[in-house]
């Protein structure tokens, strides 16, 4: 897998250290969460919302929170951790500040290998030195590589026949385009009348979720993560708000709905005066994450298709009758459990 080419295993790896959480949900689904001994970016805030996400599956949880976690890690933590496997992108670390190629490969050489793909989210520029040795993957492809790793290619294919199932059922059930939603998907900034925006229909598995359902993006010839303000808000006049991360404290969802709701200027948006502000779970989403992203998403985007999404205020993800669940919560439980 670019970038990190061709690694070879004699068993799967006890111990591996991750950057984002979807290499991590990657190992999970895999049936090989408790491998999982590193998490550079935000361990306790990728447990918060990766925790809420999987509460409905029987006898499936994360234990993050406690991970070590560095941004801009030292060498020597790395050689302190002694991983069988570093389920990164090696082109990604060498983002961080003071880590070159050379360092990347001299813990590959003398701790172990790299292996992951973290550009492919929004199929962003690799760094100086990989720009010729970079491809893009979807999700689902990067896990059936990873599942690889771990000697797990049964739960590979029968969780891809799930989601492929689901998203066949969604796209041959969304209305025509002309009476689709127009949607913003954004983060609030603390303290100003701004919001970063975020892609809905980009390419990459950061959009993995929304993608297939087709709603107009309303910020669409916005840069994706920079900031609008207000004004631009109500201008566009969304008929739904996603809010990123909106389980998490920082960023929970009730805190946007009243942001909004309560400032005059933005009351008379259409997705404030409908109740229509709804949370969405991780951003860097792995396959776990995504069955329930894409659920979450066609509900709040089509509830007349696909039944109504509860209104999110605390708590786990909510919970849903059988018969209005887009895929089976016991079967997926069952797959990373290894019952297959």
């Amino acid at each position: 897998m670019s970038p990190a080419g061709t690694v070879e295993f004699e068993q799967p790896p006890e111990s591996v250290l991750t950057i984002l959480p979807h290499h991590a949900d990657m190992a999970l689904a895999a049936g090989h969460g408790d491998a999982v001994a590193a998490m550079l970016y935000n361990p306790e805030y990728n447990d918060t919302i990766w925790g809420k996400c999987l509460d409905p599956l029987p006898d499936v949880s994360v234990e993050w929170q406690d991970l070590p976690g560095s941004w801009n890690p030292s060498k020597e933590l790395l050689y302190e951790l002694d991983c069988d496997l570093h389920l990164a992108d090696p082109a990604y670390m060498t983002t961080m500040q003071g880590w070159t190629t050379d360092d990347v490969e001299e813990i590959g050489e003398n701790v172990a290998p790299w292996f992951g793909n973290a550009l492919s989210n929004a199929h962003k520029e690799p760094p100086s030195g990989w720009n010729g040795n970079y491809e893009y993957y979807t999700l689902w492809e990067i896990f059936e590589t990873v599942a690889k790793v771990f000697r797990a290619e049964e739960r590979y294919e029968a969780l891809n026949s799930i989601h492929t199932e689901m998203v066949s059922h969604i796209e041959s059930n969304i209305p025509p385009e002309d009476e689709r939603p127009t949607v913003a998907m954004i983060i609030l900034v603390q303290g100003e009348d701004s919001m970063y925006t975020y892609a809905l229909n980009g390419p990459g598995f950061l959009t993995a979720h929304t993608r297939p359902l087709g709603a107009t993006d309303v910020f669409a010839d916005v840069q994706t993560e920079s900031t609008v303000d207000y004004e631009a808000l109500i201008e566009a006049d969304p008929d739904v708000i996603l809010c990123l991360a909106g389980m998490s404290d920082y960023r929970h969802v009730t805190k946007t709905r009243e942001r909004l709701e309560g400032d005059p200027t933005t009351q008379s948006v259409s997705a404030v005066q409908d109740g229509r502000i709804h949370t969405q779970g991780g951003r860097n989403q792995g396959p776990l994450m995504n069955l329930f992203q894409t659920e979450m998403a066609a509900k709040q985007l089509y509830p007349d298709a696909f039944g109504e999404w509860p209104t999110y205020t605390d708590g786990p993800y909510p919970e849903i009758s059988e018969d209005e669940q887009l895929f089976d919560r016991q079967r997926v439980a069952d797959i990373v459990n290894g019952n297959l």
